[in-house]
């Protein structure tokens, strides 16, 4: 399960990231506590503005980006990305210590954020691919998923006693200090033993390259329809169990982080269990979707808090599952001189679907009340697994056979040569 930390170098950027992430998570569970119960009166909408502006712009400079992972020393580009991110959180911590904040601001923050990530995020998952090697892939960006479920674990529980202690500036504070960790590990890299080929020419068909390749992709495009239904109405998280805790259950800050916890344990737990398959594929990947659908319908009619978050376990577990599968399947089928460019658009697909569901789901809350919600995004869940199921029965021949008085699910195997070889060389991949 744990085998590529064998690796110095990814032994240590795990490491550093498990810090930074702990305090990201602080960071996100403040600033939508910040925006629902001190900014405004409990106004879901404006928590789902939030999330619009911070992840639209991966999609808006979806182009740029994918360029910038494949063309530039992504090691190098991190440590611009992470330094602006620490340096952005300073801001608004600043800013709340001092009692000045105000919703506009917040808005601000969360814009420039959105444009750092949207840099920052495919360079730091095409530069997995840099710390080991294909063989430990799939386990790495499972351990990178556990590491980031891990932290959001523990910082949303850690955040949710802070803010009642000593409120959500500090919270802010303590995340610009913890991007020091990631800085020190990209720092003490040993770089002569990084995994890294030589970067593709830039030429003038550059921009435009990644749309062509995803394209001739049956399988990717499928996977990448299915991210846009769930990151659009799906994964509203901040929305869902906010709302959840403070209109249904009416409760603190601690709740809320406790709830955000309970979540991540299920995500904790998706990971773990995901650094064990060697190469995940559609079944699975259709299977976590419906039942991400189901358990989130489940959560929306639970009674009590605690059944709730013990709910959301599930939840998270499935939730994780696709993610981590849909991550590495598209990892580990692309070749390295394109994964930076086609991350580029699996982020873009993922968080450019916020700016239209964020909001929509915050309106939903408002009209019709959280657990309503709940419902467009267990919605969304089922509407994915249908997408995987429609490519299962035309590229993989699902059928339904009848054999004597049993009736089997019968497929083609999956393709074992579905590779950039292929693909580049126009052949279409079925």
């Amino acid at each position: 399960m744990f085998h590529s930390l064998r690796s110095y170098n990814y032994r240590l950027w795990s490491i550093g990231a498990l810090v930074s992430n702990v305090g990201t998570w602080m960071q996100r569970v403040g600033q939508d506590w910040l925006v629902l119960t001190v900014l405004t009166q409990h106004n879901a909408t404006a928590v789902g503005t939030v999330m619009a502006l911070q992840f639209g712009p991966p999609l808006l400079l979806l182009p740029l980006t994918g360029l910038a992972a494949d063309h530039l020393d992504r090691r190098k580009l991190l440590m611009f990305t992470q330094c602006a991110a620490g340096l952005l959180a300073l801001g608004l911590g600043l800013v709340t210590l001092a009692g000045v904040v105000q919703l506009w601001m917040v808005y601000g923050f969360a814009l420039l954020l959105g444009i750092v990530t949207a840099f920052d995020a495919p360079a730091r998952q095409a530069f997995v691919s840099d710390l080991v090697t294909d063989d430990d892939l799939a386990n790495a960006v499972a351990l990178n998923s556990a590491s980031f479920n891990g932290a959001r674990m523990l910082g949303p529980a850690v955040a949710g006693v802070l803010i009642a202690v000593v409120g959500e500036g500090w919270l802010f504070l303590i995340n610009a200090v913890s991007y020091g960790a990631v800085m020190l590990s990209l720092w003490l890299l040993r770089v002569n033993e990084l995994h890294v080929e030589a970067r593709p020419a830039s030429t003038r068909g550059s921009l435009l390259a990644g749309f062509r390749y995803v394209w001739q992709r049956p399988d990717l495009i499928a996977v990448l329809v299915m991210l846009l239904l769930l990151g659009t109405f799906g994964f509203n998280f901040a929305i869902f169990i906010s709302t959840m805790s403070v209109t249904v259950f009416h409760g603190d800050a601690s709740q809320y982080g406790l709830l955000t916890s309970a979540m991540a344990a299920g995500t904790m737990s998706g990971a773990l269990l995901s650094a064990r398959r060697e190469f995940p594929g559609m079944v699975l990947m259709g299977a976590a979707a419906a039942a991400f659908g189901i358990t989130l319908a489940l959560a929306a009619v639970m009674p009590s808090a605690f059944l709730f978050a013990a709910v959301l376990f599930f939840v998270g577990l499935a939730a994780l599952t696709f993610m981590t599968a849909s991550n590495s399947m598209m990892q580990l089928t692309t070749e390295r001189s394109m994964r930076g460019r086609v991350l580029a658009l699996r982020i873009a697909v993922v968080m450019g679907g916020t700016p239209i569901g964020a909001p929509l789901v915050g309106w939903v809350v408002d009209r019709f009340g959280a657990r309503w919600a709940l419902g467009v995004g267990a919605l969304a869940g089922v509407a994915a697994a249908a997408v995987a199921a429609a490519y299962l029965v035309r590229y993989r021949r699902l059928r339904l056979h009848r054999n004597a008085w049993r009736w089997r699910l019968l497929m083609h195997p999956e393709p074992a040569d579905v590779t950039a070889v292929r693909v580049a060389a126009g052949e279409r991949v079925t």
